[in-house]
């Protein structure tokens, strides 16, 4: 048998200010969740799957009218005329919608319907298949509670597959902790494969590095990145399960813009046009793994160079001849979201050595920080603490303080490094 694990749609997913950006693809990125949808159906049908899973998240919270839902409607009717069963549960965000609840969603080819209950736990049984799919929808939008362990009884000598909306104990994700579990939990249920939503970055458990212990537990990711804190290939999994039950696992991307940072290392640059032909060379690697799909691009120019002082001074020249080198490198396929200038002063010749001293200890601190988890958690929950006094707007996206996010505080610790150390270096 053969089968999709997706989840995470956020169908008409909001821009976050993307509007703001001169020369965003508003229209391209504004409609790129609604193609990736119909690019996931198209792939189902192709590859003539069994069956389609979906974890939950199919909107992005309230919507303006029913066009949203009427979409995703429509895309799910495709797939139950091809014969293809389909079984979705609601997350966090399709729980917060009023308007999902007054959908009518499909009905499967054998008659029973594609969206699991919020009441309890409940198993669908394939039985040409031997296969058993066992999940729950979220009642509400904040479900704290630990489902697990009411899931059912995996089926004897059948395939039992979970379907599960959920953020894992001690993960660090940035995202909202909904019916957290562990991945003990999940193995102790006896199933075959958990199929996972909410996280939107795509893993299979464990992400340590550690062996792998069955069953499969991952999670599929968003199938379209919607900003620079979701970068690279968006998609679903495709299963295909033999007579022993032997998996192959395939990551199949889905999207249609991809965000990418592209990192563009400054050092033994001594002008500014070195810098940028490097940026050429580096947009071009980019453009080409991804095979020239639609990119939204935030640049960083970091090390050091004799060209920082230019950099710093002149930053809105920097930033406007990258964004034109973008657009003719890439025929206009790259959009440069944001440049960050993260370069330093190159340490000259004959400057005394900091060796042990107050400022190679900083210099060690700053180097380790951003590799601190610890550390950074301490540090983005003090700084929670300070959000809640300053003003909103400061907190606005795109370009607002998100100190509740260990991401860009990671970010903003390696920009602030050189700045510092020159300023120190630079002090009698």
């Amino acid at each position: 048998m053969k089968f999709i694990h997706a989840a995470d749609i956020h169908l008409d997913s909001p821009l976050e200010g993307l509007e703001r950006y001169e020369g965003a693809p508003v229209d391209l990125i504004r409609g790129a969740t609604r193609r990736a949808l119909e690019n996931l159906v198209a792939l189902a049908v192709r590859e003539r799957v069994d069956f389609v899973v979906i974890a939950g998240d199919l909107y992005d919270g309230d919507w303006r009218d029913f066009n949203t839902g009427m979409f995703f409607i429509r895309q799910m009717h495709k797939l139950c005329e091809a014969g293809i069963r389909l079984y979705l549960i609601a997350g966090n965000h399709d729980a917060a919608n009023n308007m999902t609840r007054k959908l009518r969603l499909p009905v499967n080819p054998g008659g029973d319907t594609v969206m699991l209950s919020h009441e309890q736990p409940e198993t669908r049984r394939l039985e040409d298949l031997g296969v058993a799919i066992h999940g729950r929808s979220f009642a509400n939008q904040a479900e704290k509670q630990n489902m697990v362990p009411d899931y059912p009884t995996p089926i004897s000598h059948w395939f039992n597959l979970g379907i599960l909306h959920t953020s894992l104990i001690g993960s660090d994700d940035g995202h909202d902790t909904y019916a957290p579990c562990t991945p003990t939990d999940l193995r102790s249920k006896g199933y075959d494969y958990w199929a996972l939503g909410h996280i939107h970055k795509r893993s299979l458990l464990p992400a340590d590095g550690s062996p792998l212990v069955p069953p499969p537990i991952l999670y599929s990711g968003n199938i379209q990145g919607r900003n620079i804190r979701e970068p690279g290939a968006r998609g679903c999994f495709l299963v295909t399960v033999d007579q022993r039950q032997q998996m192959e696992i395939e990551f199949r991307p889905l999207d249609v813009f991809r965000w990418e940072v592209c990192v563009v290392s400054c050092a033994g640059c001594s002008t500014s046009e070195e810098i940028l032909d490097r940026f050429r060379d580096s947009l071009r690697s980019l453009l080409a793994k991804h095979d020239r799909l639609p990119l939204g691009v935030r640049v960083r120019l970091e090390g050091p160079t004799a060209a920082h002082q230019r950099l710093t001074s002149q930053r809105t020249a920097i930033t406007a001849e990258i964004r034109t080198i973008a657009t003719i490198v890439s025929d206009g396929l790259a959009w440069v979201e944001q440049v960050r200038i993260a370069t330093h002063e190159p340490i000259a010749k004959g400057a005394p050595d900091l060796g042990e001293g107050p400022l190679a200890e900083l210099e060690r601190y700053f180097d380790e920080l951003p590799r601190n988890e610890q550390a950074i958690t301490q540090l983005t929950d003090e700084l929670k603490d300070l959000a809640k006094k300053l003003p909103t707007e400061l907190m606005l996206p795109p370009d607002g303080l998100q100190l509740d996010n260990p991401d860009w505080i990671r970010e903003i610790v390696r920009e602030l490094k050189p700045m510092l150390m020159d300023r120190f270096r630079a002090t009698p």
